[in-house]
Order: C-alpha cells, then sequence, then structure tokens
C-alpha cells in the first residue's frame, strides 16, 4: 500500500499550512498541557488578590506586600534552572513544574497568614518560571520540517485562547458562587495543573522518539577528541556571548512593552485621559481575540522572512502605538476612543509579529550543549523586566501621563539597531553556526532530549 496522502489528508495538510498551523500528529498530548496549563492560569490570575483577601483577615496592602515577596524570591530561580535544564531535558522540567504549581495552589486552600501567602504563592511563581524557562525548549523537541516558527506562533495562539477562556469561566465561578466558587476555582487549578504534568510526563516526541532514544545495543565508540568536545559550558560563556546578549536586550525592549496591558493601560485611561477603566478591559480582549485568531496565519508570513528584520519592524510599530497613545492624551472628544483601539491593533501586530522571533531567535542562536542556561539568561530578561516596569511605568505616570510612552516608545526604536544582524548566527537548518559538535555518546545512555537534532528549515531560519 502506498503511504501517499489521500485526497482528504492532501486537502487537509493544505488547510493546514493556509492558516499557518503546524503538523500536530503525534503531538496530542503536548498540545492538550498546553491548552490545560493556560485554561488552569487564566481561571485564577486575575482573582489572586481578591481570593486571599476574602478567604483571609488579611488587608489588601497585606496581600499585595506577600504577593510581591513572592514574585521577588522568584527572581534567581532561572538561573539555577538553566544547568538542570542542560542535564534532565525540558519534559522533566515542566512537569515537575505543573507539579509544584499544583502544590501551590493546593496550599491555597489553607492560608490564614502572611507567611503562608508568601510560600503557596512562592510555589505557583516557581513551578510558572520552570515552564516559562522550558518551553522554548519543549518546541524544539515538537517542531520538525522547519515549522519552529509556526509552533511558536500556534503554542501563542493556543495559550491566549486558554487564558480568555479560562478567564470567563473564573469570573462567572466568582460572579455567580462568590467566595465559594472563588475556593472551586483553585480546586480547579490544582486539578488542571497536575493534568498538565501527566500529559507531559507521558508525551514522546518524534524527535527523542525511535532508536535514537533507545538504548546503545553495541559499546560505543572511542570519545571524540578533545578539540572536537563542546566548551563546558557556564554563565559566564552566555554572557560573553555578545551576540545573543544583544538579543536579549532586544527582547528586555519587548518584556517593557508586554507589562502595557498589565500595568499601564487601566490606569492611563482611568486618570490620564479620564476616560472610564471599561475601556482597558475591552482592549485588552481586542488584543487577546487578536492574538487568538491571527497569530498562526501570521507565522505562515512571518517564516518567510528574516528573522531579525521581523522583530525590528515589530519594534518600530511598538514605537508608533505607543505615540499614538501619547497624543491621546491632548486629542478631543470621540477621537480618543477611536485613537485607542487604533493604538492597540498596531500594539498588538508588533506582539504577533515579534514574539514567535524572538522565541526562535532564543533557541536558534543558543549551543545546544547549553541551551538551558541561554534559556535563563533570555528568561531572566522577562523576570526582572516584570519586576522593574510597574515601579518605573507608574512613576513616569505620576510624572505626566505621557512620559511612560515617551519612553517606551524610545527604548523600542533604540533596540532597533540591535536587531540587525542577529541571525547571522543562524544557520539554514535553525542551528546555531557557531555550535561545536555534540560529543559522543556514552554506552546504554539515552539521547539527551536538548541536543535533538534540529529542523530543515526549508532552507532559511523560520
Amino acid at each position: 500500500m502506498s503511504g501517499a496522502p489521500t485526497g482528504g489528508e492532501g486537502r487537509a495538510e493544505r488547510i493546514l499550512d493556509r492558516l499557518g498551523l503546524p503538523d500536530l500528529r503525534g503531538n496530542r498530548s503536548f498540545v492538550a498541557a498546553n491548552a490545560i496549563d493556560s485554561l488552569g492560569n487564566g481561571l485564577v490570575m486575575a482573582f489572586l488578590v481578591i481570593y486571599f483577601v476574602k478567604t483571609t483577615t488579611l488587608s489588601l496592602t497585606e496581600v499585595g506586600g506577600a504577593l510581591t515577596i513572592a514574585q521577588l524570591l522568584t527572581l534567581p530561580i532561572p538561573a539555577f534552572l538553566g544547568p538542570v535544564l542542560d542535564r534532565i531535558g525540558p519534559r522533566a522540567v515542566v512537569a515537575v513544574g505543573n507539579l509544584v504549581s499544583a502544590c501551590g495552589f493546593a496550599g491555597f486552600l489553607g492560608v490564614s497568614s502572611t507567611w503562608q501567602v508568601v510560600a503557596t504563592s512562592l510555589g505557583v511563581q516557581i513551578g510558572a518560571a520552570m515552564y516559562w524557562t522550558s518551553s522554548s525548549a519543549l518546541v524544539v523537541l515538537v517542531a520538525r520540517d522547519g515549522q519552529r516558527t509556526r509552533w511558536f506562533g500556534f503554542v501563542r495562539a493556543l495559550r491566549n485562547v486558554g487564558l480568555g477562556l479560562g478567564g470567563a469561566l473564573g469570573a462567572l465561578a466568582v460572579g455567580v458562587f462568590g467566595v465559594p466558587g472563588l475556593k472551586g476555582v483553585v480546586v480547579a487549578n490544582v486539578v488542571t495543573f497536575a493534568l498538565a504534568a501527566y500529559l507531559i510526563a507521558t508525551w514522546r516526541p518524534r524527535s527523542v522518539d525511535g532508536p535514537a532514544a533507545e538504548p546503545a545495543a553495541e559499546p560505543a565508540a572511542e570519545p571524540a577528541p578533545a578539540q572536537e568536545r563542546p566548551a563546558q559550558a557556564s554563565y559566564r560563556t552566555v554572557l560573553r556571548d555578545g551576540a545573543y546578549m544583544r538579543m536579549v536586550g532586544v527582547n528586555a525592549a519587548f518584556v517593557f512593552a508586554a507589562m502595557v496591558l498589565a500595568v499601564l493601560l487601566a490606569v492611563y485611561i482611568s486618570d490620564g485621559l479620564h476616560r472610564g477603566a471599561w475601556i482597558a478591559g475591552t482592549l485588552i480582549v481586542v488584543n487577546t481575540a487578536l492574538v487568538a485568531t491571527t497569530q498562526t496565519v501570521a507565522s505562515r508570513w512571518i517564516e518567510r522572512r528574516s528573522a531579525t528584520r521581523v522583530v525590528a519592524l515589530a519594534s518600530v510599530l511598538n514605537a508608533v502605538s505607543f505615540v499614538l497613545f501619547s497624543l491621546l492624551a491632548a486629542a478631543p472628544g470621540m477621537l480618543v476612543v477611536v485613537g485607542l483601539f487604533a493604538a492597540i491593533t498596531i500594539y498588538t501586530v508588533a506582539e504577533i509579529l515579534g514574539s514567535p522571533q524572538l522565541s526562535e531567535l532564543s533557541v536558534a542562536m543558543a549551543p545546544s550543549h547549553a541551551r538551558g542556561r541561554y534559556l535563563a539568561v533570555y528568561q531572566l530578561s522577562w523576570t526582572l523586566g516584570g519586576a522593574i516596569a510597574p515601579l518605573l511605568l507608574t512613576a513616569l505616570l505620576s510624572a505626566g501621563a505621557i512620559w511612560p510612552w515617551v519612553f517606551l516608545a524610545a527604548l523600542s526604536l533604540g533596540v532597533v539597531p540591535m536587531c540587525l544582524g542577529l541571525d547571522r548566527r543562524v544557520t539554514a537548518n535553525g542551528a546555531d553556526a557557531s555550535t561545536a559538535p555534540v560529543p559522543a555518546p556514552v554506552a546504554g545512555a539515552a539521547a539527551p532530549e536538548m541536543t535533538a537534532p534540529a529542523v530543515d528549515g526549508r532552507g532559511r531560519v523560520p
């Protein structure tokens, strides 16, 4: 029997290609785990503060302070995870991280004091750090045939759908059932994160499946000569890698841009523009809907272009949106509302273009034998940016309504020259051009996940 796809299968593949979707065959557990994980985050993240305020005797200030302490304690976690990720691979790290998050949420049910809020929230944040530090490496395992950019786009779209649906379900539960609804949402999160851990732990990605992942039946060949082995990786190696650190700096600008929705938008609209805060909620819905519905189609266009040129274009679009936001402080009447929707649309297009390509560069520029440490440094730009942005942006806003937008626009334009030329480090198959040969396998050892073969890239960088 011929192995060629049937007419129906061929049509389905063409439809998936037009939609910018990757080949999902054999990766249902990975897709389901991401959907469940994002649903769980959407269920509870919007209600963390109100949960502790409603279910304990703690004040709003005490709850906020405890959550901030937990966030600060999480900052060094990616640095500890880098060597672990290199040693055991991303599947194990993500599975354990989901279990840690499940335990943290379970602890929410018995919280009554400030230190307990810190401890349980710290567990949830550590689990989240384990996921985000490893998530790009998981895509390396699942993607093949030049589809890495599509996978990054698909996962982002999937997470937006899950977060939106989870947030809606959480709001419904809390609105209808009150405090019992809050506790029910927390219980649901325990279940969802435990299920996601099981799915990731039992998932067998094609890139590490089959004979390559089995113990060697024959004695291993002689070890590779010392000059052919990759140098032992350390964080000093990463910090000395000028091109990669330049990419991390570019990403930091996108981290500050990403904080606009969570930190700046609502307070700017209500205090700076003197409009109803509900407009901010509507704009966030627009952003989520656009990412969920257009990200995969956009990925089909993105994968045919230079990664760094796309990131540079996204930076310019971010700057344009921030300038438009700032100009609305002096705009009359309904022009403010129209301008807000135009600005959020441009901002979202920048997000759709830039995020998958930065994720792609974060793995493609990293030598496979040290990818965990490289991704830990990349993730640090997110954790540090997430910690600094609220204080900095609100301080700028207190100095004047336009100043945070001026800062963000200048930062976005400032990193454009840093974007150009980064993909010179990346070969046509998506691997790091400077990566040294991988050492010969040890007899009886399974192939490590972090050194799975790179995709072929269809003759170019995704």
